[in-house]
């Protein structure tokens, strides 16, 4: 069954803030979108055919290949990664044999995935590495005083499949019936065993019908006639009503981290751009160039 909310209960400025958050994953690869880094020695832990293999390029690999081993005990998963990155050495000799590592296709490669590692490392030690704490607070407590304030109200429900259940439900109310007990007995939601409890929550929480119905209602009342929604038929009752709170700066505090990573990024490859002049030599690649940056 679909939930009867319909989002999340954060701000519109948090909202943007995760956005944006998501927006600057793009440009980064999935190890430092999520901020992780390798560490190792150079102790040597191997050799191949004479080639020393190091702690760190086992580290460099335990980072790679995380997801592919993540179901493996974790007292195996050490070595495990170790014999793949020993089957990714030794056919990699094998290729030098083959002459692959004189294929312009592989050279580019090289030169790209060059390109990528320093862009992520630059990345790491100039934006991720620099956002403190202090710099999160400060941007929570920006954004929080700048959110206006809502009304939002606590509402139990009943939920049943027909009008008619519905309707006796109310008569029962009407006679004095308490409304957690009916909902804990009679409700179909998964709020019923909570008595019907749904919390607080805002405008554009609930589905419209819902929505209309409840904030209607005064404080301590509950619905004279059964609201019908795509989830079946509701007997509603509001319990208390208050002004909205910003979410708290545990809740946010990721969103604001990518957002101001993002924020830094940004401001480095601008930074960037603006030393290392750049020129496309491809005129229709240009133009479309062009057309992207000026949106």
């Amino acid at each position: 069954m679909p939930k009867l909310h319909k989002t999340a209960n954060f701000s519109a400025t948090f909202r943007k803030l995760l956005l944006a958050a998501v927006i600057s994953t793009t440009a980064l690869t999935p190890v430092h979108a999520q901020e992780t880094s390798a560490s190792g020695t150079d102790t040597v832990i191997a050799r191949i055919n004479g080639v020393e293999v190091t702690d760190r390029e086992l580290a460099l690999a335990e980072v790679d290949l995380l997801e592919q081993f993540s179901r493996v005990p974790a007292e195996q998963r050490r070595a495990m990664i170790l014999n793949a990155l020993l089957d990714i050495k030794v056919l990699a000799l094998a290729a030098e044999e083959a002459g692959l590592a004189d294929e312009p296709n592989f050279k580019a490669q090289i030169q790209f995935n060059r390109a990528r590692t320093l862009h992520n490392n630059y990345f790491q030690s100039q934006a991720l590495n620099t956002i403190t704490e202090e710099d999160m607070k400060a941007r929570y407590e920006l954004e929080a005083k700048n959110i206006p304030v809502q009304k939002e109200i606590r509402a139990r429900h009943i939920l049943v499949e027909k009008e008619e259940e519905a309707k006796a439900i109310i008569t029962e109310l009407d006679g004095g019936a308490d409304f957690v007990e009916l909902a804990k007995t009679k409700s179909t939601g998964p709020s019923g065993p909570q008595g019907g409890d749904l919390g607080y929550f805002g405008r554009g929480q609930m589905v419209p019908e819902f929505e209309t119905a409840a904030f209607a209602l005064e404080k301590g009342a509950y619905t004279k006639e059964p609201v019908k929604s795509q989830f079946g038929f509701h007997v509603i009752m509001k319990e208390d009503e208050r002004d909205s709170e910003p979410p708290t700066f545990d809740q946010v505090q990721g969103q604001i981290r990518q957002a101001l990573a993002r924020e830094k990024y940004f401001q480095l490859t601008q930074d960037a751009r603006a030393k290392y002049p750049i020129e496309v030599l491809d005129e229709e690649l240009k133009k479309k160039l062009d057309e992207i940056q000026s949106q």
